[in-house]
């Protein structure tokens, strides 16, 4: 093989390394659709709605991220201090971290798990819990649900 067939070929294979190495990073610098955010539960912009009637009476959400008629919805959920969640169940899978306060919340089959800010809690689809928010705070959660946010209520059997 002559010089220059070899000169050309190392330049061709060096030229597919580089762009082996600069193609992952071409999507990164696409400009992006909607724009990065940041809350704190305590942001004057945040607006909280009610929660269903069934909640405690002065809890309230406040949607994140996302729409809650849609797929993939984070939420802040806000109970008073010392208020009771009766037994309910989502249709979705919760991924919950404590933000506020301190919560106790009972999964059916489960022992009691004491939520303090901080502490991450999964609650699996259709699983129905209760909780208290044990502080003399409100708690605040931070809920990603990965389907439309809905909480069906448990009669209680007891009258």
């Amino acid at each position: 093989m002559c010089t220059q067939t070899l000169i050309t070929r190392s330049l061709q294979v060096a030229l597919l390394f580089i762009l082996g190495l600069v193609s992952p990073f071409a999507p990164a610098q696409a400009p992006a659709e909607e724009p990065a955010l940041t809350w704190t539960s305590r942001d004057a912009q945040l607006k909280w709605g009610p929660c269903p009637s069934f909640l405690p009476k002065g809890c309230a959400i406040a949607v994140l991220h996302g729409d809650p008629a849609k797929d993939n919805v984070d939420v802040f959920f806000k109970v008073p201090a010392k208020s009771t969640i009766p037994l309910h169940w989502h249709t979705s899978a919760e991924r919950m971290v404590l933000v506020a306060g301190e919560l106790h919340v009972t999964y059916d089959g489960q022992k009691k798990a004491v939520l303090k800010p901080g502490t991450y809690a999964y609650g699996p689809a259709k699983r129905p819990h209760k909780g208290f928010c044990a502080s003399n705070s409100p708690c605040v959660l931070f809920i990603a649900f990965e389907s439309p946010l809905d909480a069906v209520p448990i009669e209680s059997k007891e009258k």
